[in-house]
């Protein structure tokens, strides 16, 4: 199994930029491989990405994830591509469909119908980056550029999206190369999102689909205080719809007991789980941002 870390992005050092690169580059030489970036309302995730791929050769980077709305695929295809010539070929690009409430107090207005327009934002993906060239009209995007689309050195792009409703799996069962499910927890992996995501891809003849399970995660001697700091940073997911039914299905009663605490042995032991669950890789995300906290997870991710 393949472990990375979301990094954990300082927006309190003098350049946000060569704070991310330098982290990165510490991770890379603690043995991590792969890192991964989450997209807020102020750091553009693609392109910082691309900025650590070019800085740090031979990580792995990718966004977990770019939300879908607003953004149009002919805009989001010119970025990942961008990033992946700066990366040479380590760039992955991670999209979610997003949420609403975060929609309404951004941008002023919601986005209907996402597993729909998650298909045909993939669709348009799909066109640039393995054919070159796209004539596109959907009922979301209408995409006829007279112009290239394919940049050198750009492609390929691995895509992956955060699904974890049966609809959305199955549309990225078709048209991606994964999914970056967060706090799934090993049941929920092992029982629906693999299968669900796997008989999608075979019955259109792709690949057998890679499933990162993105986990919470922090290195602590104290059991409790770690889940107790879990409950407090977690409690946002619980108020969404989505996230509601993966916590149901995994059967717990708080989405912090998703999370991956205790020793290093204890995160590494809990990590497993996935992997016997059917997933193929995971990804560790930082509860704590503390120097200390990060090297114990690069270490950890080094040694699973």
């Amino acid at each position: 199994m393949s472990t990375g870390i979301v990094l954990a992005v300082n927006l309190s050092a003098p350049n946000v930029v060569d704070d991310a690169i330098a982290q990165a580059r510490s991770a890379f030489d603690a043995g991590v491989r792969q890192i991964w970036l989450a997209q807020r309302f102020d750091v553009d995730a693609i392109a910082l990405a691309g900025l650590i791929g070019a800085a740090v050769p031979g990580l792995g980077v990718g966004t977990s994830v770019v939300p879908i709305n607003p953004r149009h695929p002919l805009l989001v295809a010119s970025a990942a591509q961008t990033a992946q010539a700066a990366a040479h070929g380590n760039f992955s690009l991670g999209l979610g469909l997003g949420s609403h409430a975060p929609e309404q107090q951004g941008f002023g207005t919601v986005w209907p119908n996402p597993v729909e327009r998650l298909r045909e934002h993939l669709e348009v993906l799909r066109a640039i980056f393995d054919d070159g060239e796209v004539n596109y009209r959907g009922r979301e995007f209408t995409v006829e550029p007279e112009w290239p689309v394919r940049i050198p050195g750009g492609t390929p792009v691995p895509i992956y999206v955060a699904a974890m409703g049966p609809k959305a799996l199955r549309v990225t069962g078709e048209l991606a190369d994964g999914t970056l499910p967060y706090l799934a927890g090993p049941r929920t992996v092992g029982e629906f999102i693999v299968p669900t995501i796997n008989d999608a891809a075979a019955a259109v003849g792709r690949p057998v689909p890679r499933v990162t399970a993105m986990v919470p995660a922090l290195v602590s001697d104290d059991v409790d205080a770690a889940r107790q700091l879990a409950a407090q940073q977690l409690a946002f997911y619980e108020t969404i719809p989505s996230y509601q039914k993966v916590i149901a299905r995994e059967g717990v009663s708080s989405v912090a007991e998703l999370a991956a605490v205790g020793s290093a042995d204890q995160v590494r032991a809990q990590l497993r789980t996935y992997l016997d669950a059917g997933a193929t890789d995971a990804a560790l995300s930082p509860l704590r941002t503390e120097q200390s906290d990060l090297q114990a997870l690069w270490d950890v991710t080094a040694t699973l």
